[in-house]
């Protein structure tokens, strides 16, 4: 079967597309994948060799009122034609939208060539994106039952959130350990702030360290590298990385994990049960952040608290509870794991194959 899955444009849409390609491809089937322009698409994407992608140009849709809606229209009735002209050249027969500007063009087009078309929402408050596109959808997966009231009138089913395959086989403590050239017996935090930004979770990090005994591992992301790296230089067991392309190694060294609460990064922490402090991006759309860290802090899985909430000193307190030997950790990891039990990509696979 020749399946096209609309992805890309954050991490988060990405990999769970990529996850279920992988699946599919390993069922004897036919995956491509398209994606955005956007660098964060390209740098993710060219590890995976073994699938095809597909770059499409994919634009936000501005405010109602803006002098941008006619070359955002324009630019639709575009994308909407390339895809129609890329189901037609595939012969595909399904659709699967991730989410986010990026599915709209191929969900619409596959609904008005007759095909078969999903979306997946990955989060407590889902996008209004996809809310659209359910409009234009066979049945909209969900991967939290929170997000059910938003879609009224659809036939949707809550699946959970798509865990990239590599995941599945973490290396070694040691080898992730002289990876990042960190001590391999001695507590780890794993900091990302993923691809929306994390200045001021980064700020808040460096000055909770001073506080801790345990090693950091620390994505900054690269706009906010060199200043984090300037403020962590001379400090011992403190790695700063500007993006990280191996997390599977990243995860394998990791006791908890401080970051934002986008779905993607929840689902793989719950997957392998890495207890964590979340820290809400604090602009993201209809605060849905907040509502997916409250999904995991209402559960116990995982301890919350918004930016302008915390300074170094509450940070490094909450933030040791996730090492080993703290009282409250066994529960944390505990809780994380009940809700990395779903297995989202077969129950996904199985919807589209039909």
């Amino acid at each position: 079967m020749k399946v096209i899955i609309a992805c890309g444009g954050t991490g988060g849409h990405l990999f769970p597309g990529i996850a279920v390609a992988e699946e599919l491809q390993k069922q004897g089937h036919e995956p491509v994948l398209v994606i955005s322009e956007k660098k964060v698409d390209a740098e993710a994407s060219a590890k995976y060799s073994n699938l095809r992608f597909e770059v499409m140009p994919a634009i936000a849709k501005p405010k109602t009122l803006s002098l941008k809606m006619l070359p955002f229209m324009l630019g639709l009735f575009k994308a909407i034609q390339q895809s129609k002209a890329l189901l037609r050249r595939e012969k595909a027969e399904v659709v699967l939208g991730m989410g986010g500007f990026t599915s709209f063009a191929p969900a619409y087009a596959g609904k008005k060539l007759g095909l078969r078309t999903y979306v997946h929402d990955s989060n407590a408050v889902p996008g209004k994106t996809n809310v659209m596109i359910a409009k234009y959808c066979t049945k909209v997966l969900l991967g939290l039952e929170a997000a059910q009231s938003y879609f009224s009138g659809r036939e949707t089913a809550v699946v959970g959130t798509p865990v990239r395959g590599e995941l599945a086989n973490l290396p070694s403590r040691e080898e992730a350990a002289k990876k990042w050239q960190l001590v391999v017996d001695k507590p780890t935090l794993l900091i990302f702030g993923g691809s929306q930004g994390a200045q001021g979770l980064n700020t808040l990090v460096v000055e909770a360290a001073q506080k801790m005994d345990c090693q950091f591992l620390h994505v900054t992301g690269q706009l906010d590298f060199e200043r984090v790296k300037e403020l962590a230089t001379g400090r011992d067991g403190y790695r700063v990385l500007a993006f990280c392309d191996d997390m599977p190694a990243a995860y394998a060294l990791a006791d908890g994990a401080i970051c934002r609460s986008g779905a993607s990064s929840l689902t793989e922490l719950a997957f392998l049960g890495i207890p964590s402090v979340l820290i809400p991006y604090p602009y993201a759309a209809d605060d849905h952040q907040t509502a997916n860290a409250k999904v995991f802090s209402d559960a116990g899985a995982a301890l919350m608290a918004q930016e302008k909430d915390l300074d170094g000193d509450k940070l490094a307190a909450m933030s040791a509870k996730l090492l080993p030997g703290a009282s409250e950790r066994d529960a944390l990891v505990d809780q994380t794991r009940k809700l990395g039990e779903r297995d989202a990509v077969k129950e996904i696979v199985q919807v589209v194959l039909g």
